[in-house]
Order: structure tokens, then sequence, then C-alpha cells
């Protein structure tokens, strides 16, 4: 009972949270959009869909990198605001054990417009359900803390639909070469992995958004 009784409290504070936190994800979700790319597959993005800049991130919700430089992201959203816009595409990687259940959890939250709730709070809590023996459990506690229909979220994340969605984002990422996360795009080009630090991203926003201001410079 002990070795339970962490695991508990984490799904009970979770269930207790769930009025209060659908009210404040109600109150405060950001600017989101989901588009389609070539060939159907979902992309995830977040900011102004006409920004200058955008940053393309292929991540694994159980990777402790993708985890640390998430809120980082985050910030850069918030100190750019309409120049930036953040993508996101799911490589779930075989060596996390919960990775591909995560995905689907935020797949299946993006089918109630929740994307971006599920992926933030995914990265917040990685410590607790990436070493949990019932990852599931938790995502459903997650489900009602940002105010998803649990009934449709428990049939979405089993569906082929959600499936789908994730295998297609892992097939783009291997047509691009990519076997790592996290690893990012800035307006296409791929991001020398030693840049992936706050300080380093912020100084090649700042470039690209300098060479759209002054494309002959």
């Amino acid at each position: 009972m002990k070795r339970y009784l962490p695991f508990i409290i984490v799904v009970a504070v979770a269930l207790l949270a769930v009025g209060s936190g659908a009210m404040l994800y109600r109150a405060k979700r950001p600017a989101t959009l989901t588009m389609s790319g070539k060939g159907g597959e979902p992309k995830h993005v977040r900011g102004n869909p006409k920004a200058s800049v955008t940053l393309e991130e292929f991540g694994d919700f159980q990777c402790p990198p993708c985890g640390r430089i998430a809120p980082e992201i985050k910030k850069l959203e918030e100190d750019y605001q309409s120049q930036l816009r953040v993508v996101f595409r799911h490589l779930p990687l075989a060596t996390h054990v919960h990775a591909q259940a995560a995905a689907c959890a935020a797949e299946a939250a993006s089918m109630q417009d929740r994307f971006w709730e599920m992926h933030d709070l995914l990265y917040k809590e990685q410590a607790v359900w990436s070493k949990s023996e019932d990852s599931r459990a938790l995502f459903q506690a997650y489900a009602g803390m940002i105010g998803l229909d649990l009934g449709r979220f428990k049939r979405d994340i089993d569906s082929e639909e959600v499936k789908a969605r994730i295998a297609a984002d892992q097939r783009q990422a291997a047509s691009l070469g990519v076997t790592n996360t996290p690893t990012f795009f800035l307006n296409n080009r791929a991001v020398d992995p030693a840049s992936i630090n706050p300080e380093k991203l912020r100084s090649l926003v700042d470039a690209e958004l300098k060479e759209k201001k002054n494309p002959s410079g």
C-alpha cells in the first residue's frame, strides 16, 4: 500500500483540480491552430499563423531534454508574440516506455481542441507520469484537469485516427532523417543540436527576424 500511496495522492489531487483547472484553461487559452500539411498529416501550431519565424519541433513527451526546453520555448513565444509561431510534431522514441501513450494522450486531447494544454501539462508533469506504473490513469486525470470529455478521451486515445496522426509525424521525421529528440527546424532549416538552449535559440530567432526585415542586407 505504501508503494502506491504517492500515485494515489497525485491522482486524487488531480481529480480535485478538475473544476478549477478546466476554468483556468478556458480563461487563458493561447492562440492555437491545428493545420494540415502535405499528405494531410496534422501539424500543431501555436501563435500567429502568419508569423515571419516558425520554430518546428520533433519531440517526445518522455524525453528529458524535451521537457527541459519546453518552458523555454514557451517563454520565447511570450516574448516574441506575433513574430513567432511554434509547431510540434510527434517522435515518440522506442526507448521511452510511456512515450507512445503520452503522444496518444496529446492527440486525444487534440480531438477536443486541447492539444497544447495537454502538451504543456505532460511536460510539466513528466517526472511523475514517466515513472508511474499506470501512466494512463494519470493521463485521464490530466484530461479532467483541462476540461475534456473523459468518455470521449478514453475512446480517442486508442483510436486509429490518433495512431495515424502520430505515424504521419514519424514518417515526416524519417523523410528528413530525424532520429533524435528534440530536433528543431527554424524556418525549415535544421537547428544545430549544439544550439538547442535558450540563449542560442533566441539569437537564431533574432537573426531570422533581422533577415526578414532586411532580405537584401
